[in-house]
Order: structure tokens, then C-alpha cells, then sequence
């Protein structure tokens, strides 16, 4: 075991005991599975995001993307893909991972990624599926890229190979746009930049893309660190489910210091403080779980337990916030959880993607997939 391997499981160690951190275990693991498999490869009902050129252009989602047609829309089928490859990745002998390793190599054939590729760089198409999709994409390929680098690993690095060329065209479409951003979009959905920039720059530091790096964290920089006083009080619309202020947070303490992220967010969230009888933030329920966008709040409880233990994560040991952020964190993800029952599709196509990000630890310094899975499986 290497020293990084050993401080990675030092940090996770005292992030749990802090936050009671929710360990997934197989029989979970294969439920969320189950929900991917489900849909990866189910065509309708679909939501096309689609810039006609011509008539040549009216086409079913399997011709127009063949990669990623499923679960409802582009975007969520590249992270139920996503997920399949984490899981298949961390329990390769469980019962679903024959499933997740097919539909996987269905999927991400050369042909399939070749139209995936010439489809994104159509005419019209300058927009597509940007920030967050993108996004989405940049770290299935991680995924596949990391797990090549294990052992008996032929299988990801030749889906690792075939998605390279997508993979490469949404990095130059990210590098294109992001210069030319001016302002922050603020949104709690798709088009919200903290969140993408987040799982970006994940993407560039691991995958080693040092030009790409530096363009996150000036735009970063640029858009968030004279940022004071996030009005958390006016969150959530009825739609979100990604928390503007959080996301921002989550975005910070991976450019500062443990001792510049701390003073950054006490001028930022000022309402993380001790001493507060009642919660600064609390979990929601939606209001209709069948509706594709008020379902939406499940996957804001989700996520805001992610962003919000990534905060934690990044402020000096001893901070008293820790406390406060982890007590939060346990709120949010045990209600998040609660809703990821594939009981309607609106959900079901997409939440539990979240909710494996979330008890993964995906993007908090984690430790490697095999060592989590040993761990949950004890």
C-alpha cells in the first residue's frame, strides 16, 4: 500500500467518523445497478435535446446517438453508463456486474462512439449537452481510464480506447466555451456552471490535463472568490436539484487551502456557524415524484449531501463547522436515499447515479474503488 493510498484512507477515516458516512454494500450496490441496466439501453419515452439541420436529421435517439440513447435523455444515460462502469469497477463478482460489463461494451463500440463524435460536431450543436453532460462525459472516461490501470484491466482500456475520441471532442468543446464565459450561470439545473467545473476539474487533475486544469481554476477564481454572503435562504427553486451556493463552496475548497477555504466561507456562508438551535439546512421532499422536474428535489437532497461533505472535507481538522456540515450531511443523504426507489421513471433514471456518486465518495479525495468495496463489503 503506497503513503498516498494510506493518507486517501486516513482522510476517508475521519470523514466518516465525523459524518456517519453511509458505506455501500453489495446488495445496495446491485439495487442501483439494477436501475441502470434498466434503462441504458431503453429508448423511450425519450427528451431529445436536438438541433435539426435538415430532414436528413428526423431520426430515432439509437441513429442520432447510438452510444447513449437510454434513460430518458443524453445526459442521464452517460451517467447511468457512469455508474455501471463504478460499480462493475468495485464489485466485478457481483451478480450484476456480467450485466453492467454487456451493456457496457454494447454501448461504447468504435462505430457507436464514431457517430457519438461526428453527432456532437454537427452544425447547430455548439451547445449540446454543455456544461453538464459534458461534464458527465469527461468523468465516465475517467472512470474507464482509472479502472484500466488495475488489474485484469484489457476489458476498460479497450472501452477506455473506444470512448477516447468523445471524450476528446467535449474537453475541446469545454476549452472553446470557457474562455468566452462571462458571467457564472447561477442556475440550480443543467446549465449550472459550479457543478461542471467541479467534476471538470476532478477530470483534468487525475486524467493529467494540466492546460485544462488551469483554465477551471482561473475561470473559478474569476467567477467565485470575491463572492460574499450566498443568499442559501432563497435556494431551492421548485426545480433544482443542484444548490447554487453549495456547488460554488464545493468548487472553492478545491483551489484554497484548508486555512484560505476557511475564511472563504465564513464570508460566503456565514450560516454555517455554532451555537444555532435550528438547522441552516434542511432536507426537502417532492412534492410529486412522477413529475420529471418536481422530482427533481430527490436528487437536490442528494447532491447538496455530496457538496456539502466535500465542503467538510476541505476546511482545517478541528474546525467547528465540521460538525455542523456532517450532522447536515447525514440529514440530507438519509433523505435522498429514502427517494431512490425506481418506483417512477422520472426518477428512477437518473437518481441513482447521484446516489452512487454520493456513497462512493466520488470527488473527495477517495480511495480506490476495490479498497471501498472490501471495506463495505466487512
Amino acid at each position: 500500500m503506497t503513503a498516498h493510498t494510506l493518507l486517501v484512507l486516513f482522510q476517508l477515516s475521519i470523514w466518516s467518523a465525523a459524518s456517519k458516512t453511509h458505506e455501500l454494500n453489495p446488495e445496495e450496490a446491485t439495487r442501483f445497478a439494477r436501475l441502470a441496466l434498466a434503462c441504458v439501453e431503453k429508448e423511450y419515452p425519450n427528451k431529445l435535446s436536438h438541433t435539426l439541420n435538415s430532414d436528413a436529421d428526423v431520426k430515432p435517439p439509437r441513429q442520432l446517438t447510438p452510444a447513449f440513447y437510454g434513460c430518458y435523455d443524453w445526459h442521464s444515460s452517460v451517467h447511468g453508463h457512469w455508474l455501471l462502469a463504478r460499480l462493475a469497477r468495485m464489485f466485478p463478482d457481483a451478480s450484476f456486474a456480467a450485466d453492467a460489463r454487456a451493456a457496457l461494451v454494447r454501448s461504447l463500440t468504435e462505430p457507436n462512439i464514431r457517430q457519438e463524435v461526428s453527432y456532437l460536431q454537427a452544425t447547430g450543436r455548439a451547445s449540446f449537452e454543455r456544461p453538464y453532460g459534458l461534464a458527465w462525459l469527461l468523468q465516465l472516461g475517467l472512470e474507464l481510464r482509472e479502472w484500466s490501470e488495475g488489474e485484469n484491466s484489457s476489458f476498460a482500456r479497450q472501452l477506455s480506447a473506444n470512448l477516447q475520441p468523445l471524450e476528446q471532442a467535449a474537453l475541446e468543446r469545454l476549452k472553446t466555451w470557457l474562455p468566452k464565459l462571462s458571467h457564472a450561470v447561477r442556475s440550480g439545473e443543467h446549465s449550472q456552471t459550479a457543478f461542471a467545473l467541479g467534476l471538470a476539474m476532478d477530470y483534468a487533475k487525475a486524467a493529467a490535463h494540466p492546460d485544462f486544469l488551469t483554465l477551471l481554476r482561473t475561470k473559478a477564481r474569476e467567477f467565485y472568490s470575491t463572492n460574499k454572503s450566498c443568499p442559501i435562504g432563497y435556494e431551492p427553486s421548485g426545480e433544482d436539484f443542484l444548490s447554487p451556493c453549495l456547488a460554488e463552496a464545493d468548487v472553492m475548497r478545491r483551489l484554497l487551502t484548508p486555512q484560505k477555504f476557511a475564511r472563504w466561507l465564513r464570508q460566503f456562508l456565514p450560516e454555517i456557524c455554532a451555537g444555532k438551535a435550528r438547522p441552516w439546512l434542511q432536507p426537502l421532499k417532492s412534492t410529486d415524484p412522477s413529475d420529471p422536474k418536481l422530482a427533481h428535489i430527490d436528487g437536490l437532497n442528494l447532491s447538496r449531501a455530496w457538496m456539502l461533505d466535500g465542503i467538510a472535507s476541505g476546511l482545517p481538522k478541528g474546525d467547528p463547522r465540521v460538525r455542523i456540515l456532517s450532522r447536515d450531511v447525514d440529514a440530507h443523504r438519509t433523505a435522498g436515499l429514502a427517494a431512490v426507489t425506481g418506483e417512477h421513471y422520472e426518477g428512477g433514471h437518473w437518481l441513482a447515479s447521484f446516489a452512487v456518486y454520493l456513497v462512493t465518495h466520488r470527488g473527495i479525495g477517495e480511495a480506490a474503488p476495490s479498497s471501498l468495496a472490501q471495506s463495505a463489503g466487512r
